[in-house]
């Protein structure tokens, strides 16, 4: 009967055992789909911060752009009157036809090599 006694004992305890590791398992693999689905989450975060930076930089990007139409429109706008008032021979006023003249006194002068 001791060895009977014994023997269930020993059976008991493996028993107790594999059920231990059994439950081991289960843990372990309840840890194994939290961390995925933690992960999945994450992944997911991710890709929408990254969707709604890529929104905004775009947003911003396309703001640069009609920025920079806008201000150089206006620059080539002020360049093409500007050649179109030279282009139409406009007479120089009084200050910048002595500009004129004393500036090609001075060129007459120097290609001369008029000291005086």
């Amino acid at each position: 009967m001791a060895r009977t006694q014994d023997a269930r004992t020993d059976a008991d305890a493996v028993e107790a055992a594999i059920a231990r590791v059994l439950a081991a398992e289960t843990a372990a693999r309840a840890a194994v789909a939290a961390a995925q689905q933690d992960a999945t989450a994450q992944a997911e975060a991710t890709r929408a911060t990254i969707r709604a930076l890529t929104q905004r930089t775009q947003v911003r990007i396309a703001a640069v752009r009609v920025r920079f139409a806008r201000e150089t429109g206006a620059q080539v706008d002020a360049l093409a009157a500007e050649a179109l008032r030279v282009a139409h021979g406009a007479p120089l006023a009084g200050a910048e036809l002595a500009t004129l003249e004393t500036a090609l006194a001075m060129l007459a002068a120097e290609l001369t090599d008029d000291t005086q």
